[in-house]
């Protein structure tokens, strides 16, 4: 691990020295991809040079120990460097972790009712907001791509687009099938009722990151309208694209122009086809993983929101935690984490490494 940490270091220096170096100061682009990459290894690297001044301080106390005069504060130096090393080397381990190259990028997120009817459209727009409330939390910026509404306020589909440094490293497994247990409003009896609503998230790519044949392309233009009809459109702004090689259908009329509605249309065409080559890449591969993300989970049911029990349960890692209230308000960062950090534990056990 160490020849490893000090290649790390060998980079992060030759990094830094072309930062200062003209040539590249000149070239923009060229700037900004050295520049991005310096940064991603700064954390990295300045972890291990704590790590280098600990085992230094340690040897220079081991050294003290041979003189009487010094031996005690020696042994004082090592009482509290020694428990630091263990911790550190840790840490080191996990941030030399092959990085998932999608981690960085931005995220768009699909949300389906599954079963249970009416009450599986409510709960889908609890969902929509729940992620839209944790994306401002975070300091992310949310924007709603497209949202077909029912009557009763519940969400027939969705494609939410999450802008912010990490979102997909954060929302990844986010992915599957969430359930909801609880008595509906319309239920009149007090029973209670079973019902799930499906959340796709996919990383937002660019053009160049996945081909598209625009002969493969079948565009539709219709008036698009508001919730409960309100505000509608005497232009054909809305856009329905269909990508015949695979039969995806995307639909976007929530912008004002025609155009905008077809920027984003693509954007998640784009970020479907990018998730299906990654979905059959995890199926070559036959991870052992306990966290599959993508569509792998999308089957899946990932999680259990119990109502009447102000209760959440996880049931990927076993996590059970109260405060629904909380948490359907976005408040899920402790989930995110606890299914983070397991992920990495799994990664660490077996052996994976950069």
């Amino acid at each position: 691990m160490f020849e490893k940490l000090l290649e790390v270091e060998r980079r992060f220096d030759m990094l830094t020295a072309q930062l200062s170096d003209p040539a590249v100061g000149s070239d923009p682009d060229e700037y900004r991809k050295v520049a991005k990459e310096h940064a991603a290894l700064t954390p990295l690297v300045e972890k291990l040079r704590e790590y280098k001044r600990v085992r230094q301080g340690i040897a220079d106390a081991e050294e003290m120990l041979s003189d009487p005069d010094m031996r005690d504060l020696a042994q004082a130096e090592l009482e509290e460097l020694k428990p630091q090393i263990a911790p550190l080397e840790a840490t080191l381990r996990v941030m030399l972790l092959t990085k998932d190259p999608n981690d960085d990028k931005d995220v768009i997120m699909e949300f389906r009712p599954g079963t249970g009817g009416d009450e599986a459209e409510l709960f889908t727009g609890e969902l929509l907001r729940l992620y839209m409330r944790y994306a401002e939390r975070r300091g992310w910026k949310p924007e709603l791509m497209n949202v077909q509404e029912t009557g009763i306020g519940g969400v027939k589909d969705a494609a939410l687009a999450v802008h912010g440094q990490g979102a997909y490293s954060q929302l990844k497994f986010e992915a599957g099938v969430h359930r909801v247990q609880r008595v509906p409003a319309t239920e009149s009896g007090g029973r209670i009722h079973t019902s799930t609503s499906t959340v796709a998230v996919m990383p937002e790519v660019e053009e160049v990151e996945v081909t598209i044949d625009p002969k493969d392309l079948e565009m539709d233009y219709y008036l698009s309208a508001g919730a409960g009809g309100q505000n509608v459109q005497k232009n054909e702004t809305a856009v329905r694209i269909k990508h015949k090689p695979t039969g995806i259908v995307v639909a976007c009329q929530d912008q004002r122009s025609q155009l905008q509605n077809r920027e984003r249309a693509m954007a998640v065409l784009r970020a479907r086809l990018y998730d299906m080559q990654l979905a059959e890449q995890q199926k070559n591969e036959q991870s052992a993983r306990r966290l599959q993300v993508g569509s792998g989970d999308r089957s899946d049911k990932i999680r259990t929101y119990n109502f009447p029990q102000d209760r959440l349960t996880d049931h990927r890692i076993g996590l059970t935690t109260h405060g629904l209230n909380q948490i359907m308000d976005g408040d899920i960062q402790p989930l995110i984490d606890a299914l983070v950090t397991t992920d990495q534990a799994d990664r660490l056990q077996q052996g994976e490494s950069g």
